[in-house]
């Protein structure tokens, strides 16, 4: 069985954890309304005025004038990442993060251990939510499509259970939107269709799905039936490290996905040190609204785990090397593979002054991090999003965060 663990808007809930008087106010974490950022989160209260994840800071002001803006402190949120992962790990080795808050289990080895994946589940919750005052969500099912949908169907603070013999009985009911791959495009075609719910798409022979959809109905019709054989690969395993981001409404701003772009960057950069990787390949993933997906790779002649260089690598792909049509996107992602691997090109006896200055950077700040828990460096290409990277509870300077 597979645990998807999801935790509840988790930027903003770290802030008010460390802030408590900021329980039950509207918290916006991310760019301010005075530049040109964007949310990169925002806890339920800014929800309920149309507030979410990608939205211009601009509007997010307009639309809740009484939020507050923090700006993200990314390598504070990796520090209580690293620690949800220590309980994580507690339960079972075979761990798959997505990002810093939301991770696969595979507790199919551990029940003998620690009792039934519902009862590890359980558990897991209440860890989180007694040693780090967090909340999270967790779906439990037989594979991730089903774990991923099970967390996301009662937040904040769900647990849904998908038992074997009752996929389609899960399934079913639910609409053909929670099926990965159908977005506002296939939506749309399947309106046409008279489809609306998973179980009535189930019910399609697959080969009208595949002449309506291509390659992509297939998969839409395995989805349906519950089918996804994907394992869960822990990190250490994996032959690349990566992280993306779906946004709740689709994005046009160039510079916002740029910005985004950087915060994917450092989350890739920060991990690959902690695990001593160095990568060739710089890879770009970008989803456009038609649920398009275009994949872009550049290697470099040596490896890297700079944060600068992985970003720089990442926004040269996204500016030159997609199509020239301008479409909303719906997802970006960015991840390193190549791991070990040397180019053949001679290394240089005096290396350039600018890498060394980079990887430096990284490398005091990581110490700093590991050492004393406190990091009050900031990339100016972080300016636009507005993300800082300090560590450790927030001082009472209003200042700092931005509003």
């Amino acid at each position: 069985m597979i645990l998807h663990v999801d935790m509840d808007a988790f930027y903003a809930s770290v802030e008010e954890r460390d802030r408590p008087e900021l329980v039950g106010k509207p918290v916006i974490v991310g760019g301010t309304p005075e530049g040109r950022g964007v949310v990169a989160a925002a806890n339920y209260v800014a929800r309920r005025f149309g507030v979410h994840s990608a939205l211009p800071a601009v509007t997010a002001k307009r639309l809740c004038p009484h939020g507050i803006f923090l700006r993200p402190r990314m390598e504070y949120y990796a520090e209580v990442s690293d620690q949800i992962r220590a309980i994580f790990e507690r339960y079972t080795p075979l761990v798959e993060p997505l990002s810093l808050d939301e991770a696969f289990l595979d507790v199919t080895g551990s029940e003998q251990l620690f009792g039934s994946a519902v009862r590890i589940g359980q558990t897991i919750k209440q860890e989180i939510r007694d040693r780090l005052r967090l909340v999270a969500s967790v779906g439990v099912a037989p594979n991730k499509f089903l774990a991923k949908i099970a967390s996301d169907l009662r937040k904040p603070d769900g647990f849904v259970v998908v038992e074997p013999d009752r996929v389609q009985e899960f399934l079913d009911p639910l609409p053909v939107g929670r099926l990965w791959g159908v977005g506002k495009v296939t939506g749309r075609v399947f309106d046409t269709l008279g489809i609306h719910t998973i179980g009535q798409l189930r019910r399609l022979p697959v080969d009208m799905l595949q002449r309506h959809f291509g390659n992509c109905g297939d998969h839409l019709w395995q989805l349906s039936h519950g089918t996804d054989p994907r394992p869960v690969v822990p990190e250490q395993e994996a032959k690349s490290i990566s992280h993306e981001t779906t946004f709740a409404r689709d994005l046009e701003d160039v510079d916002a996905m740029r910005a985004w772009l950087l915060e994917l960057s450092e989350q890739v950069g920060c991990r690959m040190r902690r695990h001593g990787l160095k990568g060739r390949t710089v890879n770009l993933k970008v989803r456009f609204e038609d649920f398009h997906t275009i994949t872009r790779a550049q290697s470099r002649p040596e490896p890297t785990d700079v944060t600068h260089e992985i970003w720089q690598a990442a926004a040269q792909m996204f500016a030159e090397r997609l199509p020239s049509r301008r479409l909303r996107v719906r997802l970006l992602g960015v991840g390193m593979s190549g791991f070990g691997q040397t180019g053949l090109r001679q290394r240089s006896l005096f290396p350039e002054v600018e890498e060394q200055r980079h990887s430096r950077l990284d490398e005091v700040a990581d110490q700093i991090k590991e050492k004393f828990g406190q990091l009050s460096l900031q990339r100016a290409l972080g300016m636009l999003h507005n993300v800082e990277h300090r560590s450790g509870p927030p001082g009472a300077d209003e200042n700092q965060y931005g509003r």
